[in-house]
């Protein structure tokens, strides 16, 4: 596996995080349509801890980039980004968060409600099958290829208008995922879920300074006041863009892509 996958060419000055933990190559989409303005890194973490994902990223793009970098980190990949940023400042030009996790607890429980209550109640039901058993010790394959279907469920209930959904659309073509790992996933999780929890996620923001916009879709189970809010009251240089019909996704959603890209395009200018 290459890591991390090249877009365009040099110098690199951008580069996409993936969302997760342990959804390596989701964001090639998002590098495919902006090389042609500038070089792109889509590095993928493979380090089971939060620290080692953040060395690990540190390590890219200190030997692959041109640094600072704009970071585009999407879900997880925004937390990550903002941990990079905070611990590394030297490394990030400007942070881009896309479809971020809120960044202080008393949001977050309404994630998991939101989601299964878009879904029917079979899909609902396997969800939640799905949920015990990542919990269960059973083949890392078996668990591995449970979170590749949680991801699937997850897609139906995050989106607002996907593309994919359109007649004629090409299936084959909906999910760039290399792999899920479950063991990264329960791992990295784990400690990062704490880290908000306790509050240590969000006080990094303190040792931010470079600007920061984070694109929020107005249908994403994530709750927006839960990035808005907190982000905006500790960080310096904030912005905050809420997109109309949009999901968790924004590059795959109908009505939001084009507004999207244009929104990206203007950032990493």
């Amino acid at each position: 596996m290459q890591n991390p996958r090249i877009y365009g060419k040099p110098p690199f000055r951008v580069a996409v995080v993936h969302g997760g933990p342990g959804a390596a190559g989701e964001m090639e989409p998002v590098a495919q349509e902006l090389f042609h303005r500038v070089g792109v890194l889509e590095p993928l973490q493979t380090a089971s801890s939060v620290q080692g994902q953040i060395a690990e990223l540190k390590n890219i793009m200190e030997n692959f980039s041109d640094p600072p970098v704009i970071l585009i980190g999407f879900s997880w990949g925004a937390y990550l980004s903002f941990m990079l940023a905070a611990e590394h400042p030297g490394l990030v030009k400007k942070l881009i968060l896309v479809g971020s996790g809120p960044f202080e607890e008393k949001y977050a429980s309404e994630i998991l409600p939101n989601r299964l209550g878009r879904l029917d109640g079979n899909d609902c039901n396997e969800a939640m099958r799905i949920f015990e058993m990542l919990d269960e010790d059973i083949d890392a394959a078996q668990k591995d290829k449970a979170l590749a279907r949680m991801g699937e469920l997850l897609e139906k209930a995050d989106a607002f208008d996907p593309i994919f959904n359109a007649p004629g659309a090409d299936e084959t073509n909906r999910n760039p995922l290399i792999k899920c790992d479950a063991e990264i996933f329960r791992r990295v999780w784990t400690e990062a879920a704490a880290m908000r929890q306790n509050g240590q996620l969000l006080a990094l923001g303190k040792k931010i300074n470079c600007p920061v916009v984070a694109i929020h879709g107005s249908w994403d189970p994530h709750p927006a006041l839960g990035v808005k809010e907190p982000l905006q009251n500790i960080l310096s240089n904030f912005r905050f863009i809420l997109l109309d019909e949009c999901g968790h996704k924004p590059w795959i959603e109908r009505r939001a892509r084009n507004g999207f890209y244009t929104i990206l395009k203007e950032e990493i200018l």
